[in-house]
């Protein structure tokens, strides 16, 4: 019902950036939260930042907060994360992912029923 596609992710520096964009398509009218994760290989995936559809409520990791910030473009139907400070530790798959549901809480990769396949981002030291 949704699709999702990421871009964007590549190789660079420890203190570079990166932005990545999430296309998405098919139904999406409803689509009120979108979100990003990323995972390393034999982790779990982790919650990164999320957005509303208005774009009015952001959510984003300790871990990522004061570097990562995420966007919407509602009439290009694209979620951004603009990257700054990235460190060795941001390594990882970056997955876009959406819901239906509002809601309050945003952290949870199972509340998430549609995810792109993800684009990698390498940090090196």
């Amino acid at each position: 019902q949704v699709q999702l596609v990421e871009s964007g992710g590549g190789l660079v520096q420890a203190g570079g950036s990166l932005s990545l964009s999430c296309a998405a398509s098919g139904r999406i009218l409803n689509t009120n939260v979108m979100a990003w994760f990323r995972q390393t290989p034999g982790e779990e995936r982790d919650f990164v930042a999320a957005i509303t559809r208005s774009g009015a409520r952001t959510y984003s990791a300790d871990s990522v907060k004061g570097r990562f910030t995420i966007s919407r473009d509602n009439t290009e139907n694209t979620v951004y994360l603009q990257m700054n400070s990235l460190k060795p530790d941001d390594t990882g798959i970056y997955f876009c992912a959406a819901r239906l549901l509002l809601g309050n809480t945003y952290t949870n990769s199972r509340d998430y029923p549609y995810w792109g396949q993800g684009t990698q981002v390498t940090v090196s030291s």
